[in-house]
């Protein structure tokens, strides 16, 4: 079995920064592409950044500039800071991660159950 856990995310004012973290454990052969989605209230689930195992990323237009996506293969986590953060920018922020848990599978997508980030003043 696997399981994603988010921590990080919290209150901050317009123009502070986060940094979350993910956690994958359990049953883990390999993971492949790594990302974070939020979803604010009333809206659907939106792609903020994801990385694939060879560190390669990819960005939503309106977070490029303020928020970097890594990874640390060793420890199976994933990391999103961001800066300069809006009111926009609130909202339950999910971990996904493609994992394979054994030699010859196909990878499955794992999500965490989300940590809220609120930008307010």
């Amino acid at each position: 079995q696997v399981q994603l856990r988010e921590s990080g995310g919290g209150l901050v004012k317009p123009g502070g920064s986060l940094r979350l973290s993910c956690a994958a454990s359990g049953s883990i052969f390999r993971i492949n592409d790594m990302g974070w989605y939020r979803q604010a209230p009333g809206k659907q689930r939106e792609l903020v950044a994801t990385i694939t195992a060879g560190g390669r990323t990819n960005y939503a237009d309106s977070v490029k500039e303020r928020v970097t996506i890594s990874r640390h293969n060793g420890k199976n986590e994933v990391y999103l800071e961001m800066n300069i953060l809006k009111p926009d920018d609130t909202g339950v922020y999910y971990c996904k991660a493609d994992i394979v848990t054994s030699w010859g599978s196909s990878p499955s997508g794992y999500w965490g159950p989300g940590t809220q980030v609120t930008v307010s003043s």
